[in-house]
């Protein structure tokens, strides 16, 4: 019933209406007919006092004593003016009950107004002359003062009615910008979520296939050292030449992350052949098949697949059994690129603690072109399937070197990232060929 309102708010209403129904008895108090009419005053004056704390009370309140003003055959005062201010209240502040109550009570009051001033005006001329029938000119009377009456207390009433629709379209753009303001903060988290999951799979990428070869080259190196020092001093190289090379992309994919000026290489097509040389120099016997051209596939396509190839032979490198053959098929046509690594699976079983990032990684590379990957054991091999679009879902993009703020997703790659004191590479510097042991099979 009550609205809720400060407290200088409702002093502010109560002073007002206080001073207003005073003003009115002063100025009225030679007019007054009975000392009733202060009641009305006083009822009048209460009811403009709780327009905005109750507006469906004080439309109450102003109706009751109309009625007590029309029922003890008081003629109308200034205080009848309030009820004016109380209309004006129940469109602007009140419930839909109290806004229709309002518009009614605009009506039906003006019309008992009419009424009531006519019937006194009919009874006053039946006792004079009048130019015509006294009942003709009481009907003149009573629609004259009709259209006064509804005119001033519909007025009132529409103008809340402007007030409060103003006031609720100002509300939903207040509700509209502070929706806007969220779905901005949703986009940013969204963003920087997923500049996290790039992140991670670029580092992924970068170190588990460095610290693959590091491991196994640091193993051999251990075990040669006494029956061969140059294979040890071998080892020992292409440990050298996979660090730096790895140091180097770490560096360069953070200089991309702080915006840093000059170019991010990416990976390509033909890099696969070097790595492949990398990884049969650790012992793992990679046997490559391709069929179609790739030239002209955009650098997001390029850069996917030497991942994907990349974290496939990495994982059957890790988990595959030692001296077995990889096969590892690449399908280029117009429209789509298609990838087969197989393997056959260690058959003791084992398996070294590891994060399962590497599927992950290589599912979310192949999703993000508009492709598909599955992978799991066929039989005793496990096989990793990749298809995906000759033409990412986002779009083409141009092929060779791009700057950091033209694709914040391209991730480095090893062979260029090499610094110019980095050494011989792996190519150049061949290293013996060495297993790894069990313990150093980490999870994909």
């Amino acid at each position: 019933m009550f609205r809720p309102m400060l407290r200088a708010q409702v002093i502010t209403d109560v002073v007002i209406a206080v001073v207003l129904g005073s003003l009115v008895l002063i100025t009225s108090a030679r007019g007054m007919d009975s000392p009733l009419a202060i009641v009305t005053v006083v009822g009048m004056t209460a009811a403009l006092a709780l327009r905005r704390l109750s507006p469906g009370l004080a439309l109450a309140v102003a109706w009751v004593f109309a009625v007590f003003e029309m029922v003890t055959v008081q003629m109308p005062d200034l205080s009848n003016a309030f009820i004016a201010a109380v209309l004006y209240t129940t469109s602007a502040y009140g419930s839909r009950r109290v806004r229709l109550a309002g518009l009614v009570s605009a009506i039906v009051g003006s019309v008992t107004a009419a009424l009531y001033i006519g019937v006194d005006d009919y009874r006053n001329r039946l006792t004079i002359d009048t130019a015509s029938t006294p009942f003709q000119e009481s009907v003149q009377v009573t629609v004259s003062y009709f259209a006064v009456v509804l005119l001033l207390l519909l007025l009132p009433w529409l103008a809340g009615l402007v007030v409060r629709t103003r006031r609720s379209a100002s509300m939903s753009r207040e509700a509209q910008l502070l929706a806007e303001r969220d779905a901005a903060r949703a986009d940013r988290a969204v963003a920087v979520e997923q500049e996290r999951v790039r992140i991670a799979r670029d580092m992924h990428d970068i170190v588990a296939h460095s610290l693959a070869v590091v491991i196994a080259q640091a193993d051999g190196a251990r075990y040669a050292l006494k029956a061969d020092p140059a294979v040890a001093d071998q080892a020992l190289g292409t440990i050298s030449t996979t660090a730096r090379r790895a140091l180097g992309d770490v560096r360069e994919l953070l200089g991309a992350l702080r915006h840093e000026q000059g170019t991010v290489p990416t990976p390509e097509i033909d890099d696969i052949d070097r790595l492949v040389g990398e990884m049969r120099q650790v012992g793992l016997d990679v046997r490559v098949e391709r069929e179609g051209d790739p030239t002209g596939l955009p650098t997001t396509t390029q850069l996917a697949v030497y991942r994907i190839v990349q974290e496939s032979l990495t994982n059957a490198y890790k988990h595959g059994e030692p001296g077995t053959p990889v096969h590892a098929s690449l399908t280029y046509r117009p429209d789509t690129v298609e990838i087969a690594v197989v393997n056959r699976r260690a058959d003791d079983g084992t398996r070294g603690p590891g994060t399962g990032h590497g599927l992950v990684g290589m599912r979310e590379r192949a999703t993000m072109t508009g492709g598909t990957m599955t992978a799991g054991v066929r039989g005793p091999d496990f096989e990793v399937a990749v298809r995906m679009p000759a033409v990412p879902a986002s779009g083409q993009m141009p092929r060779g070197r791009i700057t950091p703020t033209a694709s914040p997703t391209a991730s480095p790659t090893a062979s260029r990232a090499a610094s110019p004191a980095a050494g011989p590479t792996a190519e150049s510097a061949p290293a013996p060929t060495i297993s790894p042991t069990e313990q150093e099979r980490t999870a994909r």
